[in-house]
């Protein structure tokens, strides 16, 4: 009897989702940005700023679908990059200062034990 209900439940919690989530789609329109209106009116321009245009196979319901374009991954990419390279830039200046500091350190030691005999 749980179980029956468990079922009962799902499938009322499908019917709240979008059809690309609980069936196959095609993409009638590529990824693209949204426009200013579709921004303030389509929820799916919320995450990205990108969307695209689905059929559902079997519903044959047209939906719109947050998705991420290539020219913005390469973008996110090469920000990533170059904050990688800026932080490998300052971890090596501060070791080639602490390295000065060493040496400067080792050689006033050995100075001393110089001047101590």
């Amino acid at each position: 009897m749980v179980w029956g209900w468990h079922l009962s439940f799902l499938s009322a919690s499908t019917s709240n989702l979008p059809c690309w989530l609980v069936e196959e789609f095609v993409v009638t329109a590529e990824c693209s940005p949204c426009s200013n209106f579709q921004a303030k009116t389509t929820p799916e321009c919320g995450p990205t700023g990108y969307v695209e245009k689905i059929t559902c196979s079997s519903s044959k319901k047209i939906e719109f679908k947050s998705c991420r374009s290539a020219l913005m991954e390469q973008h996110l990419f090469w920000k990533f990059e170059g904050a990688v390279v800026f932080v490998a830039l300052i971890f090596a200046c501060l070791v080639i200062i602490r390295q000065r500091q060493l040496d400067r350190k080792a050689l006033e030691k050995v100075r001393k034990q110089i001047e101590s005999i």
